[in-house]
């Protein structure tokens, strides 16, 4: 193995008893470039692309209680070609990183405290956080764009080096901010978002071509602030969600952010076509839930059908009254279950069912296929993340495959085989961080197979943080 350490940066954090400040959670302060990465198996020839992995890795000192959310992005990837891997990982040198590090220290409150009129202007649904860019990513127009959970400016990364680029606003016509979770649709190129705010208009939805123009947008009637955190796609349709866990509106009216569950009210879809606008969408009511993910989405006739991960409890028992931050390890269990919804466009009916009692999250699937019928959906067990979970939904059946004690996942997007045929024809993988050794690794399942164990565990040259979403970006798309 070659090791390059491109940067180190100190770390300016004293933990003071936060979980996401200790063990597997802390961050790093190096950057490096690692070659030839060292293999206990065999990397498959087949296996070619680069596996990215966004999260928080904060640098400098919170400004009061620190929120898992509320860290600096970093990116790690691991690229596969010819049967070798290579290791880097990055920071995102968003404005905010780039601002606290001039400044020598941290500039804006975090997600557990109260906005701050001194700090400079800020981003999110109410204007007052830092963008971190931490949460996911996508692969958009040849280029990796990472984008932060409460809606944000994305920012563009060279896939190959992870060098951030700048912000990405579409030739300067982007009206808003982008949410987490954007959809980039792999038969047209083109990109799907929605954002959302605390003053109106409430959310809207975007989108833009293939080659990065914004070619539509329009506004979404919503009843007052909400908190949606995903959407899906169908090859016509696009679906965004008002759901009842949101901003208390009495507290919110005086800046005081508390996530409040709404039991009282139904969960509501909106179905509009791909360009359609705000004064088309036709509203879906459903029992009353909160979806942090979805897996996807399609079209079978009449039908629109929707598979998500379904919270078991959107207001976590032991919440309500308690400290912030036991209340904040309350809502990042993350406790759901595979679960799916129904929408009849021809008589305006929901019909619903869960699909399994397990509770997995962090789903993901052949992005091949994604707004299209699929079969295979691949999650995580929470709240551990100790393994992954293989689903058929025409079968309705599942195997599990269980890290070794003491190790913690990451989100595991699939990779498909290099002229492999079938939705399952391919590969997950999944960086693993054994709590007690802080030895990280990246797995690699067969996803035909994917029981029997990894054919290879690439051991890494320093501890990957527990973190956030993963892509799986295919080597064509990059080497050719």
């Amino acid at each position: 193995m070659r090791l390059t350490i491109e940067t180190e940066l100190p770390l300016h954090i004293v933990p003071e008893g936060n979980p996401f400040l200790l063990g597997p959670y802390a961050p790093v302060e190096r950057e490096v470039t690692a070659d030839d990465l060292p293999v206990i198996g065999e990397i498959p020839k087949d296996l070619y692309g680069i596996y990215l992995r966004n999260g928080p890795n904060p640098v400098f000192q919170p400004r009061g209680r620190y929120h898992w959310f509320d860290g600096d992005g970093m990116v790690h990837a691991v690229a596969f070609r010819d049967g070798r891997a290579t290791y880097r990982n990055r920071w995102i040198r968003t404005s905010g990183f780039v601002a606290e590090q001039q400044a020598g220290r941290a500039l804006w409150p975090g997600l557990m405290e109260r906005p701050d009129p001194s700090a400079p202007p800020g981003s999110g649904a109410d204007g007052w956080l830092k963008d971190t860019a931490n949460t996911d990513l996508v692969f958009h127009n040849g280029y990796a764009l990472a984008l932060w959970y409460q809606c944000g400016t994305p920012y563009k990364l060279d896939a190959r080096t992870l060098e951030t680029l700048g912000p990405e606003t579409f030739r300067g016509q982007l009206r808003r901010t982008v949410s987490a979770h954007a959809k980039v649709d792999p038969r047209t190129g083109e990109l799907l978002f929605f954002d959302y705010a605390t003053k109106p208009p409430f959310m809207t939805y975007t989108v833009v071509s293939p080659h990065g123009e914004l070619v539509h947008h329009t506004a979404i009637d919503l009843p007052g602030p909400r908190l949606p955190h995903d959407m899906a796609v169908t090859e016509h349709y696009s679906i965004l969600m008002d759901l009842p866990l949101f901003w208390d509106p009495q507290l919110l009216a005086r800046r005081i952010h508390k996530v409040t569950y709404y039991p009282d009210l139904p969960s509501r879809f909106a179905v509009l076509p791909r360009y359609g606008s705000g004064e088309q969408v036709r509203w879906f009511e459903a029992s009353p839930c909160f979806i942090y993910h979805v897996v996807n989405a399609w079209e079978e006739g009449d039908e629109i059908i929707l598979d998500a991960c379904r919270v078991v409890e959107p207001a976590p028992t032991g919440a309500a009254g308690a400290d912030a931050l036991a209340r904040m390890k309350a809502f990042l269990r993350l406790e759901a279950q595979l679960y799916r919804w129904r929408f009849d466009l021809r008589t305006g009916k929901t019909t619903e069912e869960q699909l399994d009692d397990t509770k997995t999250e962090w789903p993901t699937m052949n992005r091949l296929y994604l707004g299209h019928k699929s079969r295979y959906a691949y999650t995580a067990f929470v709240p551990q993340f100790d393994g992954l979970m293989k689903y058929d939904l025409v079968r309705g059946t599942s195997e599990a495959y269980r890290f070794r004690p003491g190790c913690i996942g990451s989100e595991a997007p699939f990779a498909p085989r290099v002229g492999g045929c079938g939705e399952d024809d391919g590969y997950v993988v999944s960086f693993v961080i054994d709590a007690h050794t802080n030895a990280s690794e990246v797995i690699i399942l067969d996803a035909k197979h994917f029981a029997a164990g990894p054919l290879a565990r690439v051991q890494l040259p320093q501890r990957v943080p527990v973190g956030f979403h993963a892509l799986w970006v295919p080597g064509e798309q990059l080497w050719g």
